[in-house]
């Protein structure tokens, strides 16, 4: 049983880092529908970029083992705050994608925080914290 769980977190941080990277050439080549986004919220360019570096060093940490647990919760923070973007700022549908960046978004989400719970045991101070509750 232990050797699934490792192989289904596994697939999932690959899931994760893939998503992430995929979504970089739209904001480091500053596409359209990116600058559009991120006008929107008032954090053209230097968002954008940010946001992009974040989301490719979070890739990267989430598929090195000793530091997945940070890939994971600089992902957790990173597209929460695209959903809540999402939620109150640009609407579920941006530039009539059918709501296909804020679905990707939520099961990026879903999924980091799939693996955060499974792994949670490796993440420093959060069994310590979680159990004194």
């Amino acid at each position: 049983m232990e050797k699934l769980k490792k192989i289904i977190v596994l697939v999932l941080k690959i899931t994760i880092a893939i998503i992430l990277v995929q979504t970089l050439r739209f904001k480091f080549t500053a596409h359209p529908d990116s600058v559009y986004i991120f006008t929107q919220v008032g954090m053209e360019p230097f968002g954008r970029v940010g946001i992009g570096i974040l989301e490719l060093v979070a890739s990267i940490l989430i598929l090195i083992p000793r530091t997945s647990w940070m890939g994971i919760v600089l992902t957790l923070g990173i597209i929460g705050g695209a959903i809540m973007m999402h939620l109150t700022i640009l609407g579920i549908e941006v530039n009539g994608d059918g709501g296909s960046l804020f679905y990707l978004a939520v099961l990026t989400e879903v999924l980091a925080f799939t693996v955060f719970v499974m792994e949670r045991e490796k993440y420093p101070y959060i069994n310590k914290y979680l159990m004194a509750a």
